[in-house]
């Protein structure tokens, strides 16, 4: 096994134990994150969130699955996360791409994708079925979704 796809499956394998140290380290110091709700994140950025998002998941799992990693430095997989959105208390299965890209055997770029309106479906029922597909719910999204993880940094004194 490659050393790119073991960081990958050393991530995800953390990511199920909501190990956020873990998972931190193993993004190398100058590595960017982007996903269909936090956009362009820095390393700090990047480490906050997911100790964010671990401290909060609730009824949480996640599998990875189809995990690649090639000589050249680039890695992908496939990742299901099933959770309850704290916000509304409802559930939600996320599937999601990962592709990565490697420095030093350490995760250097990290971009996630999947279909923020069947997400929006399920974490925000009937508003997110009827208006979850409009650019300006979306923005909406990811604005509260980025003072979230600000209003976390703040608490943590990690601005």
């Amino acid at each position: 096994m490659s050393d790119n796809k073991q960081v990958i499956e050393n991530f995800y394998t953390a990511f199920a134990r909501l190990d956020w140290q873990a998972m931190n380290a193993c993004y190398h110091d100058e590595a960017f994150f982007y996903d269909p709700v936090f956009h362009n994140l820095q390393v700090r950025e990047v480490k906050a969130m997911w100790e964010m998002l671990c401290k909060q998941a609730k009824d949480f799992s996640v599998t990875a699955d189809h995990i690649e990693a090639d000589e050249e430095g680039y890695g992908s997989c496939n990742w299901i996360a099933t959770y309850t959105f704290s916000t509304t208390g409802k559930r939600v299965v996320n599937h999601c791409k990962a592709r990565f890209k490697f420095e030093d055997a350490k995760i250097i770029e990290h971009l996630d994708d999947f279909d923020l309106w069947k997400w929006s479906r399920q974490a925000l029922g009937m508003k997110g079925l009827l208006l979850g597909w409009l650019p300006f719910v979306q923005n909406a999204i990811h604005r509260r979704a980025r003072k979230s993880l600000e209003k976390f940094m703040k608490q943590q004194n990690r601005l």
